[in-house]
């Protein structure tokens, strides 16, 4: 008989004398990527490829990735990197619609920014005050003086010539005009009249040649007007330059290297003597703040203070938030914009260095996904708003220009987001070359426990936590093995233990260090708080609402167990599992299937399992049974393969009528040779069980499991003391023939050389009892052929239909 399993085999102890540290607040902080030796060098080459398209997705847990693994990595790597240039923005004089984008070094931009506000301050009291000074004044009089002074040389010209032929020439309210004179004044027209004929036509001709030369010395008036105008805006510009010229000149010859500002302080030049009446005339169309607010830089993002490469994370990942908006203010009801109004995006922020992103995050939100791969595709980063990227408005609207784009992106995420857009998005692959994909778990060895304290220490004193003492160190060992379901292995992921450290850090209280026993009683709370269902289900088997024998033997009855996940929280409970026999077209009916209850792992579990009754009991024959599997008070869905060797005692027990013990429950699934396979949770089902037995009163009874289970097992301390008592047994099998025998107590026994089971022995007795299976189909046969008109339609027909719902379990 099998030997039940030692306790030193249900539990690996981390022992204490390992640490020689007192807390682990002596421990050196430990690299968060230690251990993860395949996704830090996906992660090293991945960062240092320059070409485009070698993102990166970081598989695993987002959060956890991005605050404790990736962040701190790419920090250090950026760190020995360069500071990128600031990326700012200026008014395009030309087309204001179209903002000019302009890049300069680091902290260039903060510098060109103070020199521009320093410029416009000085020139918005420096323009004015020189169209007030006297010096502006006087030359304006004099230019003026000079042009009234022409235009009297011309009329004077004209008065003199017909002064010499008697004429006098008159100033009018409505203009000039000609008369004969006499003496000093003009001649009366009743002298004029008198004048001899001859003397009257010789001055009427004179007068109108004058009247001709007037109007020569007239039409020049306007022409004079113009060139006055010239010559007062030559003035006024020569004004501005000699207030503009010394300050932009000192800012060009500082920044000379630099096209793109010298390009800028021309066009200051030109906008300021353009719209040189807007500081001179009193209401002007364009005020003169409008014009200073074009000359302005607008800084979009400073490098200046960076040390190294930027690293930005960006929580929620919208269009907007990737790259940039456009703000808009209301004047007079209207909206209205312009390049001072453009805000930075993570893009921006993180162009030439890392932007680590949230991949969940970043699909949930609308157009994100498609707005980075468009940027990443184009190198370069368009500010547009969603409507306007997809069509949607006509409004007019800011088109900047697009700033060149040179980052790493990582996306962080869970590996079924990977896998999906692996999949369905031919563009994925293509801009997200490198994978890193980080282990869940870690090799618990002797030579990594030091090591993995060392995380601890890190995880603890990032959170703000007390230091741990050696006691504490090795129960969040145990619990991370038992998290990990493996006692070769511990947990990896950060959040899980997180939650145990701060639990623990509040259950030590004012403790100087947290210890076992703290973390010991955040395990136990954690449990408590999500145990109502599990104690529910307790509850209902107590009080017998769910039926379950813990002693006693009964035919085609035995315990399997099952895991229930409710969140975040496992608990194991156990089923009872109930089989029928009889003679039959060979035929097993799995009663979950039939009621659509169970699913398709399950199916094919049972599918093995008649599979491997036909080629045991019935290797050169039909196989003459009509069976059904049942899980008993089972109402929801039942799936995976995990009760298949329970299925398999239970029905081997319906057929032999044979008696399974009920102080036994079962898991474990087999293959076609009657193997015993590994199956999962199989310390939340040993516990399960246990506490069943343990309300129900220990007395020997235990748990078959796969032999490849023991490695997993990290049973609790309550069963330990069971086992160790002897009031609670485990076994383990490796073959179905192993867990029959201890059920039974029967020896199942092997084929000889004749090929048939030795006398007396269970499967003997299983295969005789199918041979008496088989005879009563004949004699039924029979009997049908003498009692029917029809004998071999109703015969035929019969076994055909049971058949067509077993075909897959016929030989």
């Amino acid at each position: 008989m099998l030997q039940p399993l030692e306790v030193a085999r249900v539990f690996r102890a981390c022992p204490e004398s390992r640490f020689a540290f007192q807390s682990t607040a002596e421990l050196v902080p430990l690299d968060p990527l230690s251990g993860h030796r395949r996704a830090s060098e996906a992660l090293d080459f991945g960062a240092a490829m320059r070409p485009r398209g070698f993102n990166l997705f970081v598989l695993g847990e987002a959060e956890h990735l991005a605050r404790q693994l990736v962040l701190p990595y790419l920090e250090a790597r950026a760190a020995e990197g360069k500071a990128p240039p600031d990326c700012c923005y200026l008014h395009n004089f030309d087309d204001p619609s179209t903002p000019r984008q302009l890049r300069l070094p680091a902290g260039m931009g903060r510098v060109l920014r103070g020199d521009i506000e320093q410029l416009v301050e000085e020139l918005r009291v420096a323009i004015p005050a020189i169209f007030d000074s006297d010096e502006y004044q006087n030359r304006l009089q004099e230019l003026k003086q000079a042009m009234g002074e022409r235009q009297r040389d011309l009329i004077e010209a004209v008065r003199r010539e017909a002064r010499e032929h008697d004429i006098v020439l008159l100033s009018t309210p409505n203009g000039f005009s000609l008369a004969p004179a006499e003496g000093d004044g003009m001649m009366s027209p009743e002298a004029y009249e008198k004048l001899p004929k001859d003397d009257r036509e010789r001055i009427e001709g004179t007068v109108e040649i004058l009247q001709r030369k007037l109007q020569q010395a007239i039409r020049q008036m306007p022409r004079l007007a113009h060139e006055l105008r010239q010559q007062i805006q030559i003035l006024k510009e020569e004004m501005l330059q000699s207030v503009i010229a010394a300050p932009l000149e000192e800012l060009e010859d500082r920044y000379r290297e630099q096209a793109g500002v010298i390009a800028h302080f021309a066009a200051i030049r030109e906008a300021l003597l353009l719209h040189l009446e807007a500081f001179l005339a009193e209401d002007p169309e364009i005020p003169p703040e409008a014009i200073f607010s074009r000359c302005q830089l607008n800084l979009l993002v400073d490098n200046g203070p960076c040390e190294g490469a930027p690293v930005v994370q960006v929580g929620l990942p919208s269009h907007q938030h990737l790259v940039g908006r456009i703000e808009h203010h209301v004047h007079q009801g209207t909206l209205l914009t312009d390049f001072s109004l453009i805000r930075a995006g993570a893009l921006h922020r993180a162009n030439g260095g890392y932007l680590v992103l949230d991949a969940r995050a970043l699909l949930q939100q609308p157009g994100a996904w498609e707005t980075l791969k468009r940027a990443l595709r184009a190198g370069e980063i368009r500010t547009e708003s969603l409507e306007q990227a997809y069509g949607l408005i006509s409004t007019v609207t800011l088109e900047p220009e697009p700033i060149p784009l040179e980052v790493k992106v990582v996306l962080c995420g869970e590996r079924h987001f990977y896998y999906l857009l692996s999949e369905h998005d031919p563009e994925f692959l293509e801009l997200f070359k490198v994978q890193a994909d980080l282990d869940d778990e870690l090799p618990w060895h002797d030579a990594f426990l030091e090591e993995y304290a060392r995380l601890i220490a890190t995880l603890a004193r990032a959170a703000g936590l007390p230091p741990l003492d050696p006691s504490g160190v090795a129960a969040v060992i145990e619990r991370a093995a038992r998290l990990a379901g493996d006692q070769q292995r511990l947990m990896a992921q950060a959040r899980p233990l997180d939650d145990l450290l701060a639990e623990a850090a509040h259950w030590a209280g004012d403790a100087a260090v947290i210890r076992r026993a703290h973390v010991e009683q955040a395990v136990v709370q954690q449990r408590r708080r999500a145990g109502r269902v599990y104690e529910l289900s307790q509850e209902r088997i107590h009080r017998g609402t769910v039926m379950i024998a813990t002693d006693g033997e009964v035919v085609g009855q035995v315990n399997g167990l099952s895991v229930l996940q409710l969140g975040g929280f496992a608990f194991g409970q156990p089923s009872r599992i109930t089989a029928t026999a009889r003679p039959g077209p060979g035929q097993v009916v799995d009663i979950e299937r039939e009621a659509k209850l169970g699913g398709r792992i399950h199916t094919k579990a049972v599918m093995i399992l008649s599979r491997w009754l036909a080629d045991r009991y019935a290797p050169r024959g039909a196989l003459s049974l009509s069976a059904s599997l049942a899980f008993e008070q089972s109402y929801g869905g039942i799936e995976g393969d995990s009760a298949s060797v329970a299925e398999a005692c239970v029905l081997v027990s319906a057929i032999a009528g044979v008696p399974l013990t009920q102080s036994l429950a079962v898991t474990g699934s087999i293959n076609q040779h009657g193997e015993v396979q590994a199956v999962g949770g199989v310390n939340e089902k040993v516990e399960g069980f246990f506490a069943v037995c343990r309300e129900a009163g220990l007395a020997g009874q235990g748990v078959i499991l796969p032999a490849a289970n023991v490695p997993h097992l990290m049973l609790d301390g309550e069963v330990r003391e069971a086992l160790a008592e002897g009031r609670f047994f485990l076994y383990a099998v490796g073959h179905l023939d192993e867990a029959l025998e201890l059920l039974t107590g029967q020896v199942p026994g092997s084929r000889g050389a004749d090929g048939d089971f030795p006398e007396g022995s269970l499967n003997a007795r299983v295969v005789a009892r199918l041979e008496s299976f088989r005879l009563a189909l004949k004699r039924q046969g029979k009997q049908g052929s003498a009692g029917t008109d029809e004998p071999g339609k109703e015969r035929n027909g019969g076994i055909e239909e049971a058949g067509k719902e077993g075909d897959a379990h016929d030989d």
